[in-house]
């Protein structure tokens, strides 16, 4: 195995998903530093995170108040997904792979990462995995400084504007899933049932936004597994034909 070549190999197919992180980073560091945090805030956000919901999310609790406990809940439970891919991947990795490099490739695990990674064929070593994840990391922080170097530079108006983004970036990661699966769209409508009543209903005003996200998404997902129980049978066959094509 040449440690070089498998580098490159991972950052050619790390790129595209490195540039594809610029527009939405760019309108993280925008977002954040509109609602009041300094650039070094929103940089140091990015440098320590690779989620874009997640980060959005807590960002979006934190500049409205949000305590400790809930915006780690709220982050945790959109990115406890990331925990699953990464354990998958593993079953992949080379042997003799140490704790350190799993640490390190465990950080840089985001959807298109770990699809990326998931279709590589023959095992994963590390120096691909570190050539896969390093555009995905160099384009989310280059996004986000400059989103919120731009920032300080525009009127206060356009600011609040590009707030909307943020909505539209939610609505963007729903609606694919929503519209081509009922049960996923069924779900949606659950969760958004619930966060309505917890925030109309009056015994229920003394629960922070935050903690309304966390209950809307587990009765949410808990409402939805009982009510649309996996066809283990169904799934077992579709994972045969899969399997001999």
């Amino acid at each position: 195995m040449n440690w070089k070549r498998e580098m490159a190999r991972g950052m050619r197919n790390g790129l595209p998903i490195g540039l594809g992180y610029v527009p939405v980073a760019f309108t993280f560091g925008f977002i954040a530093v509109s609602g009041g945090l300094p650039v070094w805030a929103a940089c140091l956000i990015s440098l320590t995170n690779l989620t874009s919901a997640g980060q959005f999310a807590g960002t979006n609790l934190i500049l409205q108040g949000g305590g400790y406990l809930e915006i780690a809940l709220t982050t945790f439970m959109i990115n406890i997904r990331y925990m699953l891919m990464s354990l998958s991947l593993t079953q992949r990795l080379a042997e003799g792979t140490g704790t350190l490099k799993r640490m390190i490739f465990g950080f840089g695990v985001t959807d298109e990462t770990f699809v990326v990674a998931s279709l590589h064929k023959g095992t994963l070593y590390a120096s691909y995995l570190f050539g896969l994840i390093i555009p995905p990391i160099a384009g989310w922080n280059i996004g986000t400084l400059l989103g919120a170097s731009i920032s300080m530079l525009l009127p206060e108006a356009l600011q609040s504007a590009m707030g909307i983004a943020l909505y539209g970036m939610f609505i963007a990661l729903i609606v694919p899933a929503a519209r081509d699966s009922f049960h996923v769209f069924a779900i949606v409508l659950i969760a958004v049932a619930v966060n309505c009543a917890i925030m109309y209903i009056p015994v229920f005003s003394f629960i922070s936004s935050g903690f309304r996200i966390i209950l809307a998404t587990v009765l949410g997902a808990g409402i939805g597994a009982a009510l649309f129980p996996r066809d283990e049978k169904k799934a077992e066959t579709e994972t045969e034909e899969g399997g001999g094509d």
